[in-house]
């Protein structure tokens, strides 16, 4: 079995969830973060391990948490 190949034109390869969350709590924070993508772990008594839990089981919440975190890589 052959190594997965790089992905040079996918800026998420290699870049874990709680990277991603970690990084946009960082640059947000919680009340920030809870208003771009509304969902009860961001809002509710939010933590990163919360979030990651709820994150790793709901596909179109993680779809707009990664979405965000590229919106917030261009800007930079």
């Amino acid at each position: 079995m052959s190594s997965p190949s790089p992905q040079p034109n996918n800026p998420l390869h290699g870049v874990t969830l709680k990277v991603i969350v970690t990084e946009l709590v960082a640059h947000y924070g919680w009340a920030r973060l809870a208003k771009a993508v509304p969902i009860n772990c961001f809002s509710h008594d939010p933590s990163i391990q919360s979030s990651l839990t709820f994150l790793r089981k709901t596909p179109w919440a993680r779809d707009r948490v990664e979405a965000l975190y590229l919106q917030m890589l261009r800007k930079a």
